[in-house]
């Protein structure tokens, strides 16, 4: 939809104001504001015109407006500036995410918490599912003295870690032949399709290591044979709606911290992040009707570029669109390239 520059410069002064202060705008806060070089009379006129094709609204009796749903969507479409996340910032995700690199699990978690901490909005980030699946490779990293970390990747890129038992004596030279024997005989199967032939012939090329390949072996038949294909839900900040104006409601709040606890209708808010890049529902795009005066910025991560979980943002329509998405943007591709990392190594 094309509106006049001067009709476009009003709405974002509104939108821009209304974020900061969650107080509904008048045309004189506009004038001081904003130096748009109009008198009052005139802004006045232009938001009558920008009520009317429902990009702001009156929401009570009272001389300010606020912006619609439509009003924020052209906004986000139009007439924001790029988001872009400061050095500081960017330096300061690096740094807590790479302090927690031991389990894919806590990486995850931390980029929950960090992500609601720097929005000061409710986050949402959906853990790789460990559904069934079929080999596809096997790496070993060095942990500590008699430990490695053994990560497993699946044919669909979904990758999962998990600190084995070595011994004190096993050199890297030894893991690095145990993770090609396995990536030669099992790539492309399940484990109950592994015939005892291919497991003799593993067994007879890594005889020192037996008691390392049998647990190899139960720790893959529980990961790739795990058929409950759900996804974990890391909730961060979810306390940061209470202090936003707009949830002052205790029958509002109640309705939302429900769902909250339902893991299975908080993944239908980000849902749209399946689609690549960053995703924006605001207001009444919102599918659940508890979320109909919030929205919801999400985005995909990704290993080796498969799609294996999202992650979000939840807030009131009244939330700062530039900073939170340029947050989730770049806290996505941090996770995608240390889980890619993570496992190439």
């Amino acid at each position: 939809m094309q509106m006049d520059e001067r009709k476009q410069k009003i709405l974002r002064a509104i939108v821009q104001d209304y974020i900061a202060t969650a107080e509904p705008v008048g045309s004189r806060t506009i004038a001081r504001k904003f130096n748009l070089g109009v008198s009052p009379a005139t802004i006045r006129n232009e938001m009558a015109d920008l009520e009317e094709l429902g990009f702001i609204e009156q929401p009570y009796t009272s001389a300010g407006r606020v912006p619609s749903d439509a009003g924020y969507r052209y906004y986000v479409d139009h007439l924001m500036e790029p988001p872009r996340l400061g050095e500081e910032e960017r330096e300061l995700i690096e740094r807590e995410t790479a302090r927690r690199i031991s389990e894919i699990q806590e990486v995850i978690a931390q980029t929950s918490k960090l992500l609601s901490q720097l929005t000061n909005l409710t986050s949402i980030v959906l853990g790789p599912h460990r559904g069934r699946g079929i080999f596809n490779q096997m790496h070993f990293l060095p942990y500590q003295p008699g430990q490695a970390i053994m990560v497993i990747v699946k044919e669909n890129g979904i990758v999962e870690n998990h600190i084995v038992d070595i011994g004190e004596n096993i050199t890297a030279e030894e893991l690095q032949k145990i993770a090609n024997v396995f990536n030669q005989k099992m790539r492309g199967f399940a484990p109950e399709q592994v015939k005892r032939g291919v497991l003799r012939e593993i067994y007879s090329e890594l005889a020192r290591q037996r008691a390392l390949i049998d647990h190899a072996m139960e720790l893959l038949e529980s990961i790739l044979n795990d058929g409950e294909e759900k996804e974990r839900v890391y909730l961060g900040g979810a306390l940061n709606m209470l202090s936003q104006p707009e949830f002052r409601d205790l029958d509002k709040v109640k309705s939302v911290f429900k769902v909250f606890e339902e893991d299975d209708r908080l993944k239908k808010l980000i849902q749209p992040a399946q689609q690549r890049g960053l995703s924006v529902t605001i207001g009444g795009e919102n599918t659940l009707q508890e979320f109909q005066d919030c929205s919801v910025i999400s985005a995909t991560y990704q290993v080796d570029g498969q799609t294996i979980g999202a992650m979000g943002v939840i807030g009131p329509t009244r939330m700062d669109y530039a900073r939170a998405m340029a947050i989730v943007d770049y806290m996505t591709r941090n996770l995608t390239a240390i889980l890619t990392n993570r496992w190439r190594r």
